[in-house]
Parts: structure tokens; C-alpha cells; sequence
């Protein structure tokens, strides 16, 4: 398990034996069931989350009860309420496993001690940290300024496995279009 979290690392930055040891040193693995919560809604967010294993949905509950779908998250994936992570503030989203789940799990404490530590790790989360940002401008950008069909074509481009993996509800909640409607851009 600890592998895939240094392969994930050393894709941005390159660890010897002694500096890896001390990352782990702050990463605790968790096991997760289907359906089971990782963070609630109104709850303190302790972690976040390296996903080792398994699919993850994070979600925005609005005032009438809509669920709406900000990300999903697979293997070699960090996810968590990270504006509650960051803020030490409860959360405003849910984080839930749509497939049995592990994941190694970083207190906020910990990823302090990680940055601090060791320089590498602080280039690490700077390179992940702004390639979210990215994603999630690009994420806002499209859904402001493409239709349904071209945000189905870009989600089959970005993340061809997810939609073998996601049902076509929670696709088009992603999306949001209805059910429907995502059927019709099918095949």
C-alpha cells in the first residue's frame, strides 16, 4: 500500500530510502465499505485522503436536499473537504465510497509536520494542490460555457474508466443533466 503512495510521490518529486520512511511515518490506512462515510456534513474533517483503492464521491447537500456531485475520486486520487481541512471548520460536503474503499489517511497536523519536515514533500502538495486548482477552474469554465453533450465527450476523454465505474445517475448528476438526458448522449 505504502508503494503506491511512493510511486504517486516520486512522480513529482523523488524520495530517498530515510525520506520515505519519515512520510509514512504520518499516513495511517484505513479500510472502507461500500456506502460508508468518510466525512459527514457538519462534521470536523480530520483527514485527507489518498485514495490506495477503490472510488469516492464528494458531495454537496443543498438546502431542498439535492444532491449535488462536486468530484469523484479513484485510485492515485487525494480527496476531502479541503476548505474544512484547511480551515479546521466543519464540513460543508460528504465524502462517500461507491466501491469498498482503502486509503491512507493524513491528519492536517501531520501534513503540517510533512511540509515542515521535509521540502520535497511541501513541492509535492504545492504541485497537487495547484493542479486541483486547475481542474476545478477548468471543471467551473465548462460547465458555464459547454453543453451537456460536450461536458459528457470531455468527462469520457478525462477519465475514460469512470464511466465505466459510476452509475449513469451519479454521471449525470456530475454532469448536471438528468437521467434522461444523459442517456441521449449515450450510445
Amino acid at each position: 500500500m505504502h508503494n503506491k503512495l511512493r510511486e504517486h510521490i516520486e512522480k513529482i518529486v523523488q524520495l530517498n530510502d530515510d525520506e520515505f520512511e519519515f512520510v509514512c511515518t504520518h499516513f495511517t490506512s484505513r479500510m472502507f465499505k461500500k456506502h460508508q462515510l468518510l466525512i459527514q456534513e457538519g462534521n470536523p474533517v480530520k483527514f485527507s485522503y489518498f485514495v490506495v483503492s477503490g472510488l469516492l464521491k464528494l458531495v454537496h447537500t443543498d438546502n431542498s436536499g439535492k444532491q449535488h456531485i462536486v468530484s469523484f475520486a479513484m485510485e492515485d486520487w487525494w480527496e476531502s473537504d479541503f476548505n474544512a481541512y484547511f480551515a479546521g471548520t466543519n464540513a460543508t460536503l460528504s465524502l462517500e465510497c461507491l466501491e469498498d474503499t482503502e486509503v491512507l489517511c493524513l491528519l492536517f497536523e501531520d501534513y503540517k509536520k510533512l511540509c515542515e519536515g521535509l521540502q520535497k514533500m511541501e513541492r509535492f502538495f504545492l504541485f497537487k494542490a495547484n493542479h486541483g486548482f486547475l481542474a476545478s477552474q477548468h471543471r467551473i469554465i465548462s460547465s458555464m460555457t459547454s453543453n451537456s453533450k460536450e461536458r459528457y465527450e470531455q468527462l469520457l476523454v478525462q477519465y475514460p474508466s469512470l464511466i465505466q465505474r459510476v452509475p449513469k445517475g451519479l454521471l449525470a448528476a456530475y454532469l448536471g443533466v438528468s437521467r434522461e438526458t444523459l442517456s441521449r448522449l449515450t450510445p
